[in-house]
């Protein structure tokens, strides 16, 4: 397989290099903070959850504490072995498909309470920190506090989705309006913006920990893992759950157009705890690539990368390869849709190398039209209903608005830290954005929309039922080498998160790209996939670039009958990374410059 032709030196900002740590997040402030952290002593755990609920209080419209989050790390005592984070809580007890059709719907609503899974996010947080950290939880917890109770920058993307839901807020979510449009107004971007509730419940997590048994601060990781427990109790237990499962079973407006109550009771969070699970991995050129399993996305962009393994030209910056490319990660994502779930998975057969060899082969020159899963013995795919764009059940071509490019929907962060030790570790938090569902007054939150990735039809393997976790988007990467990790890399970005990565990563280990010249370099995604998200919708050829990509290779991708939609310059993938060049002896990291909102920072 040939490489591609180096790129020239140009990036928007260098690949930052160094041998104390290094972190790199969407946001500067929650890069700052995970920063400070490694500077005071702390390692990456410690550094990347007090990032993460830093992202809490200043990516509002991208996560929240009533989301998700799913992580991928491995330590310094076993370099080699990834670890999946799972913070994914299932669909609550009352989450039925023959409640939701009792109430007249046949897609679970892209917002409001009803379409709100189990809240995972703070509890997987607190079980890293208890198992991995070093630090104290009121310590870790101090910017994310600081933040919250005197005021951070809005950013201009929260201002800006604030805006777009304001009628909404008025009309239907008065206590949203209270929260984020004090003044009747949505405000302007830049401005401080305070969440006392919020800072509240961290200090109600605190004091819950400070008021174990005979505890105290110089007793040793038993008692330090005992107060994180008793935080653990107080969100499951306390006001969060108490005050969240009774403001939300008050009926209210959801994105279908109805009102409807929420099912989540206080027992359900209570009976929902974080784990850990191994991760799924496949070689590629060298590498190992890890991803966590078949209830996420992330076997994608294995299946991807196997497909592509084979192919002579894989360059996204080329017509012929961002041809191979989409083709195959057309043909991953249709299996994703057939077969992914919280389930029995398929994985055995998706990720061989045979079966990467009979999709491969359906790759020709031409934009395939249709929605091809492949053949797995013993199971039968899973047909979800192709609804155009137009909202019409068919296998139509509806324009992809800008919405589908990733710009303006309900979004995603991330954050990754490497240490000195050589511990490394990529988490991707969302759900809870500021438009899911409408603010729990005492608690300064919402809950997330995750069930909206789920179907109303029991033949699926992503089928709502209770207790079964919804199949999400959230897919932090981690690459090893050699026996040990070496990278770890993410991106918002709902479906687009496995192709933005992916071309990211084809860049950096085929094409000898830097970290950040890859993350700069003209990315693409296609539109032809089952949407994850309400309303669900299928555009077989859709494909959206960046306008860097050029002229000529949009030319070529519509002659080989691809439907092209210019982004805009810098527009497609938020990828960030962190890593170690053992060669070098150093460690990098490299964010993302679109929205000049992701930074990196390390020595």
């Amino acid at each position: 397989m040939t490489e591609y032709a180096r790129p020239g030196a140009f990036t928007t900002r260098p690949t930052l290099t160094g041998t104390f740590g290094m972190s790199a997040s969407t946001h500067w402030l929650a890069t700052a903070s995970a920063q400070a952290v490694l500077e005071r002593g702390g390692n990456a755990f410690d550094a990347v959850v007090a990032g993460g609920f830093v992202l809490h209080v200043v990516e509002p419209h991208l996560n929240g504490p009533g989301g998700d989050l799913v992580g991928i790390f491995a330590t310094a005592q076993d370099p080699a072995t990834p670890v999946v984070l799972m913070g994914q809580g299932p669909a609550p007890a009352g989450a039925t498909i023959e409640h939701f059709h009792a109430e007249g719907l046949d897609l679970v609503p892209g917002a409001g309470g009803l379409a709100a899974a189990i809240p995972g996010a703070v509890d997987a947080w607190l079980l890293l920190l208890r198992d991995h950290g070093t630090w104290e939880l009121a310590d870790v917890l101090a910017f994310a506090v600081d933040y919250a109770r005197n005021g951070a920058p809005l950013a201009a993307q929260a201002s800006a989705t604030i805006a777009r839901v304001a009628e909404l807020f008025r009309e239907h979510w008065p206590t949203s309006a209270q929260r984020w449009m004090p003044d009747g107004e949505p405000p302007a971007a830049g401005s401080i913006i305070r969440n006392p509730a919020y800072a509240s419940v961290l200090d109600r997590l605190i004091a819950a920990g400070r008021s174990v048994r005979g505890a105290c601060e110089d007793d040793g990781p038993v008692g330090r893992a005992a107060r994180i427990d008793a935080a653990r109790a107080e969100w499951k237990t306390g006001i969060v759950a108490q005050h969240a499962a009774a403001f939300l079973s008050e009926p209210h407006r959801h994105s279908d157009g109805t009102d409807h109550a929420a099912v989540i009771s206080a027992q359900d969070f209570a009976d929902f705890d974080a784990s850990y699970e191994d991760a799924v991995t496949v070689p590629f050129r060298g590498h190992t690539i890890a991803k966590a399993g078949a209830w996420t996305q992330g076997p994608a962009l294995l299946q991807a990368l196997r497909i592509l393994d084979g192919l002579p030209e894989t360059d996204p910056s080329t017509a012929a390869g961002a041809h191979n490319v989409i083709e195959a990660l057309k043909l991953a994502l249709a299996d994703r849709d057939a077969y992914y779930g919280d389930t029995e998975d398929a994985l055995d057969v998706l990720l061989s190398a045979e079966y990467a060899a009979s999709r491969r082969d359906l790759i020709d020159q031409t934009a395939s039209t249709r929605w091809r899963p492949g053949h797995v013995p013993g199971r039968v795919p899973f047909h979800p209903p192709l609804r155009s764009h137009s909202g019409e059940s068919s296998a139509g071509t509806g324009e992809p608005t800008v919405a589908r490019s990733g710009e303006t929907r309900g979004d995603t962060c991330h954050i990754d830290v490497i240490d000195r030790w050589g511990n490394i570790v990529a988490v991707t938090p969302s759900g809870g954005w500021l438009q899911s569902s409408p603010t729990i007054p005492a608690l300064g939150f919402c809950l997330g929309t995750r069930l909206q990735v789920t179907w109303l039809d029991a033949s699926s393997p992503a089928a709502l039922l209770p207790g079964r976790r919804p199949r999400t988007t959230l897919t932090p990467t981690l690459v090893l080498r050699d026996g040990r990790a070496v990278m770890a890399l993410g991106s918002p970005g709902g479906d687009h998160q496995e192709q933005w990565q992916l071309s990211a990563l084809l860049r950096m280990l085929v094409g000898g790209y830097s970290p950040q010249q890859a993350i700069d370099a003209p990315s693409l995604h296609t539109t032809a996939l089952i949407d994850s998200f309400w309303p669900r919708t299928f555009d077989p050829t859709g494909v959206v670039v960046e306008d860097r990509l050029g002229d000529a290779l949009v030319a070529e991708l519509e002659r080989r009958g691809h439907r092209v939609t210019r982004a805009g310059d810098w527009a497609l993938g938020r990828v960030s990374a962190v890593g170690r060049d053992a060669a070098a002896g150093l460690l990098w990291a490299a964010a993302n410059p679109r929205g000049m909102q992701g930074y990196a920072a390390g020595r």
